[in-house]
């Protein structure tokens, strides 16, 4: 059986409460996550604010965008060339 997803912001505001002086255990038992999970939320999100986190997001998607812009000239452009090779 699949958890719950937690999205970024969600994510760092678990770490944040563990970091205000209540116990990872305690914490993890209250958003029903493992403790190995929490870990590696930390590892990837510890040092981030919640604003940082949305930033990456946006950068992300931003990337994700202008890759497939990227892939789609590509594409133009070896389709292109094959007619223009076509032709002569």
């Amino acid at each position: 059986m699949k958890g719950k997803r937690y999205a970024t912001e969600e994510k760092i505001r678990i770490l944040r409460e563990a970091d205000s002086g209540k116990n990872i255990i305690e914490v993890c038992k209250d958003r029903n996550i493992s403790e190995v999970t929490f870990h590696r939320w930390k590892r990837q999100f510890g040092q981030l604010d919640i604003n940082e986190a949305k930033r990456l997001k946006e950068l992300e998607r931003e990337n994700a965008e202008l890759k497939k812009m990227l892939a789609d000239s590509l594409l133009k452009n070896r389709v292109l060339e094959a007619v223009n090779a076509k032709k002569w």
